[in-house]
């Protein structure tokens, strides 16, 4: 108990004391978390509510898909990002690998199944008839989709949320593609595994508060702007 009241004093001080390295670590895990989020919500909601939106054949198995990706592991992740962006791989020519951008991508990847299974359903879960009305109104389909994603706003902030909390908690994919170098690709995830690893477990309990404090921050403000209007 005293090694976990002492790592939350440790966060205390160095969350106040505004210690670069800490803050440097922390904008970062903001930074490539938020951009990776960012890409997940573009393609996760409008290839969620497209397939939501459209019949075709296979759909039960896209869905089924979809669903799966929920869960992807970020180990997998990170070795098949790895793979593609190793020296010799299909897309090493970018020489991307151990760089922020690749913890992006592979981020990216981990986030966007999870916006887009929670988008699909949100979408899915509107009544039927309310397609035809807004269609027999005369609006266009993009219009259409305009309003469906206002009646489904809740549940598409809560997808963001999840897509946000997925990839800022996430350590195997941003290991393996970044590396955990100092002062360019190491997170709050990557340096609490290497603190815990020297044996430093004030300083990583620390990171972990501050990453924990960082990532109810956040889902603070989101929560705030989802409820602002709650349906009666």
């Amino acid at each position: 108990m005293d090694i976990i009241f002492e790592g939350i004093y440790k966060a205390i001080v160095l969350l106040f004391s505004f210690d670069r390295e800490v803050i440097g670590i922390t904008w970062l895990s903001l930074k490539i978390s938020g951009i990776a989020t960012l890409i997940s919500v573009f393609i996760g909601m409008s290839f969620g509510t497209s397939v939501a939106l459209s019949e075709f054949y296979g759909k039960r198995f896209v869905v089924s898909l979809i669903n799966t990706g929920m869960g992807l592991p970020p180990v997998v992740v990170g070795l098949f990002v790895t793979i593609f962006l190793w020296r010799n791989g299909p897309l090493g020519f970018l020489q991307i690998l151990y760089t922020p951008m690749a913890m992006i991508l592979a981020q990216a990847i981990i986030a966007t199944p999870i916006v887009t299974g929670i988008t699909l359903a949100a979408i899915q879960h509107l009544p039927k008839s309310l397609r035809l009305q807004i269609r027999a109104l005369g609006a266009t389909r993009l219009q259409m989709v305009w309003v469906l994603a206002k009646e489904a706003r809740l549940p598409l902030l809560a997808a963001v949320m999840a897509g946000f909390g997925g990839v800022i908690s996430e350590v195997g994919a941003s290991i393996m593609v970044g590396g955990n170098i100092k002062g360019y690709t190491r997170v709050l995830t990557t340096a609490t595994v290497m603190e815990t690893g020297k044996g430093n477990f004030d300083i990583a309990i620390a990171l972990g508060v501050i990453l924990l404090l960082l990532a109810f921050l956040i889902n603070a403000t989101l929560t705030q702007i989802q409820q602002r209007e709650r349906p009666r």
